[in-house]
Parts: structure tokens; sequence; C-alpha cells
């Protein structure tokens, strides 16, 4: 498909919401992407990037930052502990902060480094034991930790089940993060931004349908 067509989808999408397509940060998810690919998004003009992995992202951006100007870059995927201290030093987003000893950490690194990336809180919505994410009733309460540790909490994010209706899980995270006065909203991939941007969603994440199928390592 391809990025041209992807942002023509997004803006359609949030026209049809009466929204302004300005408002919908596109993610473009770059992990097990071949550098030759990302390097075309990014000469297209393409600045926002997600990656899964620390390790992988610490291989494949540093040279690209010093090369092209204004990337953002987030994590999307899941953060180890131990891997808290380079998440803070490379990425501008992290979006997968689901419990109290994470979001501590991250905030020991912030005040320590003189910097922090935006953070949102993952919520496992479809309450599936194998998935990443905070509980559904501790939510509000990692809200406030993340609050009380200064932590910049810019919203919430989900990954809807693979076999229900993703627009219901887009609904409920938009209800959390309004009952807790936020405004981001980390929700849609490939299959069901366009359900997302209609309930909201702030930040897409879209990774094949702009790149091609992935290549494993």
């Amino acid at each position: 498909m391809g990025l041209p067509e992807i942002t023509e989808r997004v803006e359609t999408a949030a026209r049809k919401a009466g929204r302004d397509p300005a408002d919908i940060q596109l993610i473009a998810v770059s992990k097990v992407q071949p550098l030759a690919r990302v390097e075309a998004v990014l000469t297209a003009g393409h600045r926002v990037f997600g990656e899964n992995r620390v390790q992988e992202a610490q291989g494949k951006w540093p040279e690209f930052k010093d090369r092209f100007d204004g990337i953002d870059l987030h994590l999307i995927g899941p953060l180890q502990s131990n891997k808290t201290r380079p998440a803070v030093e490379l990425f501008d987003a992290i979006h997968t902060v689901d419990r109290t000893k994470l979001a501590r950490r991250l905030a020991d690194h912030a005040q320590e480094l003189g910097r922090s990336p935006d953070i949102f809180v993952q919520v496992n919505t479809g309450d599936e034991g194998q998935k990443a994410g905070c509980a559904l009733p501790d939510v509000d309460a990692l809200v406030a930790e993340c609050r009380a540790l200064d932590l910049p909490l810019k919203g919430l994010m989900c990954i809807p089940p693979v076999d229900e209706e993703p627009s219901l899980h887009f609904a409920l995270l938009a209800k959390l993060a309004a009952r807790n006065g936020l405004t981001g909203l980390s929700m849609g991939m490939s299959r069901d931004f366009e359900s997302a941007i209609a309930q909201g969603a702030t930040h897409i994440r879209v990774g094949s349908a702009i790149f091609g199928d992935r290549v494993p390592g």
C-alpha cells in the first residue's frame, strides 16, 4: 500500500469523524524492517516511527538521527525494567508503561539524565492473561502514580484482542482517559485505525501497510 495511501486514509477517516487530520499522529512501525525501507520512508518526509525493542532501536536509529532532522521515536513494545535507562536516552515517547515499578525506574532515569520521553499507560482492555498492560481496576492508581512521579503523562494505549470488535475497546480507552483528564489515545493499527480515529485516537500505529511485510532476522 505505502505511506501516501495510508496518509490519505487517515485524512479521510479524520474528516469523516469531524476531526482535524493534524490532530492524529501516524506512527510508522519500523520494527524488523530492512534499513533501506526505513530510509525510503524518511526520505519521503515522514518523521514519526515506532519500535518494539530497545536493543533493535539502538542499532538502527542513532545513525538515522545523525542524518535526518526531526525524528520522533516511539517505543510501542513491552519495556523490561533493565532497559529503562537506554529507553529514556533514545525514545521521545514510551507507550507501554503498565506497572508502578516501571514508572518509578523511568522517573529515576529521567531525573538522572535531565530528560523524559512522553509517557502513555498501556491498558489491558481485554483482560488477556498473556498480554502486557495495566489491569482495568488499576488504571486510575497507575495514572496517579505517574503524575506523582512528575512524569510527562500524555495518555493511554491499548491493543484490542484480535477476536473482538476493536471499537468497543477504543471507546473504553477513551472513557478511561477522559475520567483521568487525559487527551492522548494511542490506539489503532493497520487493520482498525479508521475505527480508532472515529473513537478519538491521537496516535495510530501502522507498520506493514506502509513498509511491506516484515522481514524477521
